[in-house]
């Protein structure tokens, strides 16, 4: 069965809105790298309406320039949940309505590789209720924003998550992975 997998860029404070005002400083080939694995890893990707509408309106237009993530992108297969949303009109996008556990459950019954989640924090926190996430990986950067949102707002916890690997990059950018802890999973 395929794994859903979350991959979030997080300040310390826990914000999560616009990274790409903030992450800036901290790129450099060893984040590449790490992202680079996650992307071959994964061969769909499930987006949130706030999350999609944001790269529908820049991912399409970067093509060469863009690099190896834009390619990824652009061409990898996105299912995209919105209870607002009529259609999505960007290539290889599918959405969903209703019975978001029964299609997550569906698409993760699929061949294939993983199916990646970026961004989308109201998305990340519903399907980690319903216990949906196999595994929540955490990009935390080594700055504090103050204001903005949060990955875990409004969370109605607790929610046992067990760590299953850390690595400290070189801009002191933690890399953390973590499971649904035993307990919770049999619970």
């Amino acid at each position: 069965m395929r794994k859903v997998i979350a991959w979030e860029f997080v300040s310390l404070d826990g914000v999560m809105e616009r990274p790409e005002t903030w992450v800036s400083p901290y790129l450099n080939d060893e984040l590449e790298e790490a992202n680079e694995s996650g992307r071959a890893a994964s061969d769909a990707m499930l987006l949130g309406r706030m999350t999609y509408q944001v790269f529908a309106d820049y991912w399409p237009y970067q093509t060469a320039e863009g690099g190896p993530i834009a390619d990824y992108i652009n061409t990898t297969p996105k299912y995209v949940v919105s209870q607002t949303l009529d259609t999505v009109a960007w290539q290889n996008s599918e959405l969903i309505r209703g019975d978001v556990t029964g299609e997550v459950l569906r698409l993760k019954r699929q061949p294939g590789k993983n199916i990646t989640i970026l961004g989308s924090g109201a998305l990340v926190r519903s399907l980690l209720r319903d216990d949906l996430i196999d595994e929540l990986g955490l990009m935390v950067f080594p700055i504090v924003l103050g204001k903005g949102k949060r990955l875990f707002e409004d969370w109605q916890g607790p929610k046992g998550l067990e760590l299953v690997h850390s690595k400290t990059l070189g801009t002191g950018v933690l890399s953390l992975t973590y499971r649904l802890a035993r307990k919770e999973a049999e619970g």
